[in-house]
């Protein structure tokens, strides 16, 4: 993979603290996502992104820094991730990390000062600062986590903090702001990453005069309403500048956005040629078991890249979304669904991202000890949401036992049933979920580079043609359905001896898929 690598690449993401641990203390560490770069190259992804891994008092995972240019002691040093890096590109990959600019932590030096400062100072000025209003708050907006999106000082003066109390909103109206990411950007950049995922990517501007929302519930309404703190147009002008940045580097250094958008249409604004690269398309990973969302979400998503000349970039799971195999309805359901899933996923044109675990078939764990909690959710809704822990589980590797391999006793404890998803015990099964991951992967490589062409097949059938000579039927129905052939079967999401077939037709059962190669007249 050359120039533009980006527009077909398949990215893992590494979810540091729960994919390997090379100490023992039960927490997984950049020398331990090194150690398993050989895994990530077997397995036949492109890239890797790692989730923070900065110093930080990991109020929120990581995601609440108070330092962008030094690694935190539970996941090793700065000549770890530099290390990480140089070998990653030994392996014929490339790195992604996050870069947090919504917010810092309430520990980063700029907020500490901020506080030690006067209202209306300009200490202050770096954040959200604002006075109360009758008594209250300064409008009616929420924390994502729960609550009020605003804490009240000694003082009587209020900051803003769309996450946890612990991670104050940047002010982007200030110029030390821009200048400090700018030179965050470089400062990694320069050792060698290959891009950066913007976190709230969607959030660093906010309306002016910060009105109110007039309505309850805002977390409910991410992604599919207008709201004046999420994707305003001042945002743009941001990721231009950053762009220039990215390009003054060789190699073809990228940003993805993490944009919850209310529509297709709008998450494209981030993908035009002086903006971001990709952005993540939650819209699909929210989609639900059906032909006819997964068609439609396909076809929008696709028009509304093209016009603007990016690529799509499909999703079905990460750190803060239920794992997919529940979401279809788990069990032994919800696995038939995901690995079909996955199959359609990866046929289709653009670049597609792998949340760790999905390869090989983990579900989320919902029946975690309350006292493991350590999502800030838990505590901000008053115990009421467990938050997103149950899909941040430490990965199986080896063995019988918890920690099956991992490390340490792992920071959230793992279900003994994990044994047999283990890396170890699906190695060498063909009809395995990591066995259908790394076929898939190996002979994306090879597909059309062709847009879909739809082909009717049924109401719960999604199905289409990439030129030249390479078809995918997903049935999403469920009662078995005759379809034509299209040609030999190159991969199915079943065991292809559960495929009854003829010299003509081919019967899918539900819930499932198949790869075709060669020519059809369909």
């Amino acid at each position: 993979m050359g120039k533009n690598w980006w527009r077909s690449a398949v990215i893992y993401q590494v979810y540091v603290r729960s994919f390997a641990d090379s100490n023992g203390d039960g927490y997984g560490d950049l020398p331990g996502v090194r150690d398993r770069l050989g895994y990530l190259a077997d397995l036949g992804v492109d890239a890797l992104w790692l989730t923070p891994f900065y110093a930080s008092p990991m109020a929120d995972g990581g995601y609440d820094v108070a330092d962008y240019r030094e690694v935190d002691p539970l996941f090793g040093k700065l000549a770890d991730a530099e290390a990480l890096i140089d070998d990653a590109h030994r392996h014929g990959l490339r790195v992604i990390v996050d870069l947090v600019p919504n917010h810092t932590s309430s520990a980063h030096p700029w907020f500490a000062e901020a506080l030690a400062a006067a209202p209306d100072s300009p200490e202050r000025a770096r954040y959200v600062f604002r006075e109360g209003k009758d008594g209250g708050p300064p409008n009616d907006w929420e924390s994502l986590f729960g609550g009020p999106a605003w804490t009240r000082l000694p003082d009587g003066q209020w900051y803003l903090h769309l996450f946890d109390a612990a991670q104050p909103d940047l002010n982007w109206e200030h110029p030390d702001v821009h200048a400090e990411f700018e030179s965050i950007l470089r400062f990694w950049l320069d050792r060698g990453v290959d891009g950066i995922r913007i976190d709230v990517a969607h959030g660093l501007v906010k309306a002016a005069g910060l009105p109110d929302v007039l309505h309850t519930g805002q977390a409910g309404l991410l992604g599919s309403a207008a709201l004046p703190y999420f994707d305003q147009d001042g945002v743009h002008d941001i990721y231009r500048e950053w762009r220039k940045i990215l390009d003054s580097y060789e190699g073809d250094r990228i940003a993805v956005a993490e944009a919850w958008v209310p529509n297709a249409q709008r998450l494209a604004l981030y993908l035009r040629q002086d903006e971001l690269h990709q952005a993540f398309n939650f819209h699909y990973a929210n989609a639900e078991w059906s032909a006819e969302q997964f068609r439609t979400v396909i076809y929008d998503s696709l028009a509304a890249v093209a016009d603007v000349g990016a690529p799509s970039t499909w999703v079905l799971s990460n750190h803060d979304i239920e794992r997919h195999v529940t979401r279809y309805g788990g069990g032994e359901t919800g696995l038939r669904r995901a690995r079909a899933a996955a199959l359609l996923t990866l046929a289709l044109p653009g670049s597609a991202y792998v949340y760790q675990g999905e390869e090989l078939g983990l579900a989320e764990v919902t029946d975690l000890p309350e006292e493991v909690l350590a999502d800030p959710m838990w505590e901000r809704s008053g115990h009421t949401e467990r938050g997103r822990d149950g899909c941040r589980v430490p990965l199986p590797w080896s063995g019988k036992e918890p920690s099956f391999g991992f490390g340490g006793p792992a920071w959230l404890p793992q279900p003994s049933e994990w044994a047999a998803l283990s890396v170890q015990a699906q190695t060498g099964d063909p009809d395995s979920t990591l066995s259908l991951y790394r076929n898939a992967l190996r002979l994306r490589r090879d597909l059309p580079e062709g847009q879909p062409r739809w082909f009717d097949a049924g109401s719960d059938v999604l199905a289409f043609h990439r030129d030249p000579g390479f078809a995918c039927t997903v049935n999403f129905g469920s009662s078995p359905v005759s379809l034509p052939r299209q040609g030999r079967i190159l991969l199915s999401s079943i065991p292809e001896h559960e495929l009854e077939q003829t010299d003509e037709t081919v019967l899918l059962p539900p819930d499932s898929a198949v790869w075709w190669t060669g020519d059809s007249d369909a």
